[in-house]
């Protein structure tokens, strides 16, 4: 007889951003009767959370393994965890946000205070301003922003990956919608889009953009109105056209969209992914869930990476054609089941202006992503081949004829 104990491997990681989901935790520990597994919090990621009231608890806890980023913790405790263990994450001075936050930003965070100031007082343009002039730091500073910058991103992911996980993104597929950040309100290209984004948001997914302006404010915006009707839908955009662009007043730009969001205030979930590496292109307030990163490579392949339900291109320039042959690298290399769908929107555009598509085409003959790679002129067209392909049906490419 194998006299051997069965393993317990401790978990690798639990994510904890809340007192009520440390409680759960910590109640769970203490309560264990395995001694190698009772009252530890090895592998706890612990972020944000006032542990202030919870000494007695703390005090109760093994920390060897476990990490706390900018977490509230009573002095003697906080050494007591470090002498067990534990990595304490210090607050770092002079930041205008906070490396260790636990949700995801909102556009009323953003834009706070917008209503009695100017965009450059608001939170997402005094975080531009910090991250522009990083750069000419001397060393010290620079490696705190260094520190400070990657620690948030890690943040937002973790709770990007929470919300599609079990929150509120986590009911359907993400569809990205990408397209430039060039169209203006008012132009029939930003109606489309906004069309495309209440289409999909209709058909049960849930739209992704890369929560700029341009064509991505108007999927988010559409998306956003998904339970309304397309009356609704027409009065927003009639109503966000008296100010076309952000460019020259990011201010008037955004009290437009305030004026929707506050005439229309309960929207459809929504995800919008933006950079402040393009902190000139403000992001939109359209998106109900805001992951915004500092690095625009992780913030591009993050956003690839959870449109499972597919992602649409819509007429755009160098940003969206890099966006397209990134997918394309993923599928290319990509197993039949991870494989996901990219639909076209435009056929002169993108085999004629820019020829994305022929490459594309012959990039996926043989491969297991060539069913699934397709060119249309009309979004509805590309939100039927979406919603047939999640519903498990099977199209063949569909080429130029």
């Amino acid at each position: 007889m194998n006299s051997t104990p069965a393993l317990h491997p401790l978990p690798r990681v639990v994510e904890i951003a809340s007192l009520k989901d440390f409680d759960k935790h910590a109640a769970t520990a203490l309560a264990l009767t395995d001694k190698r597994l009772a009252a530890s919090m090895h592998g706890w990621h612990v972020q944000s959370v006032d542990l202030r009231e919870r000494s007695a608890v703390l005090d109760k806890l093994r920390s060897a393994g476990s990490v706390f980023m900018g977490c509230e913790i009573e002095t003697k405790i906080e050494r007591r965890l470090r002498a067990g263990g534990a990595l304490v994450f210090p607050e770092i001075p002079g930041l205008p946000f906070d490396p260790y936050r636990g949700e995801l930003y909102t556009g009323a965070e953003l834009y706070g205070g917008l209503d009695s100031g100017p965009y450059e007082s608001v939170p997402d343009a005094r975080i531009y301003a910090w991250s522009a002039h990083r750069l000419g730091a001397g060393a010290h500073d620079a490696l705190n922003a260094a520190l400070s910058t990657t620690l948030h991103d890690h943040a937002i992911g973790s709770r990007l990956d929470s919300q599609i996980r079990t929150g509120e993104l986590s009911h359907a597929d993400l569809v990205g919608v990408m397209g430039g950040h060039a169209q203006q309100r008012g132009s029939l290209g930003y109606e489309k889009a906004a069309r495309l984004g209440h289409a999909l948001s209709e058909a049960g997914f849930i739209v992704a953009t890369g929560g700029g302006p341009g064509a991505m404010e108007a999927a988010n915006l559409g998306a956003y109105l998904g339970s309304a009707g397309q009356e609704t839908l027409k009065a927003a955009l009639a109503m966000l056209a008296k100010e076309p662009g952000f460019d020259p007043s990011i201010t008037n730009w955004a009290r437009a969209a305030e004026a929707v969001r506050e005439r229309w205030p309960v929207g459809v979930a929504n995800l919008g992914v933006p950079t402040w590496f393009y902190g000139h292109e403000p992001p939109n307030m359209f998106a109900t869930h805001i992951a915004k990163y500092f690095a625009n490579a992780t913030r591009e392949a993050v956003l690839l990476e959870k449109c499972t339900g597919g992602v649409v291109f819509l007429p755009g320039a160098a940003g969206t054609v890099q966006e397209i042959f990134q997918d394309a690298c993923e599928n290319y290399y990509g197993a039949a089941g991870s494989i996901s769908p990219m639909v076209l929107v435009g056929i002169e555009h993108w085999t004629k202006t820019l020829p994305a598509f022929p490459l594309l085409e012959e990039l996926a003959r043989g491969r297991a992503m060539e069913e699934k790679i397709f060119i249309v002129d009309d979004p509805e067209e590309a939100v039927r081949i979406l919603t047939e392909l999640n519903d498990g049906s099977n199209f063949g490419v569909r080429g130029l004829a």
